[in-house]
């Protein structure tokens, strides 16, 4: 059994994950990307693309707000971010999603 505390080559980087977890807001953000047809039903561009950065403004949160909140899930690999033209779209990366819940499941 590998007691070790460093993540293993393919296991997400917990503590980057959970620094990121520990701020409410980011994860209401996440929250609001799993359902953007619930939360960001007004945005122009497909959801498919992604929500856009803006829209998370009209939720009342300023723009510095929402680029470091953003900054900070994309640095832990939460979400991903696409350019397209003068937009940034954001989604949820499910994958990184999915291997850090299976890793704390692990070994909790």
């Amino acid at each position: 059994m590998n007691t070790s505390l460093s993540p293993a080559p393919d296991t997400p980087d917990r503590d980057l994950i959970l620094k990121a977890l520990a701020h409410p807001l980011r994860v209401e953000i996440l929250g609001w990307l799993k359902e953007p047809e619930r939360h960001f039903a007004g945005q122009e561009h497909p959801l498919s693309e992604g929500v856009c950065a803006g829209m998370f403004e009209r939720c009342g949160l300023s723009q510095s707000t929402v680029s470091a909140h953003l900054a900070v899930l994309s640095r832990a690999g939460l979400i991903t971010s696409r350019k397209v033209g003068q937009w940034v779209f954001y989604q949820r990366n499910e994958p990184r999603i999915q291997a850090f819940l299976q890793d704390l499941g692990a070994r909790l």
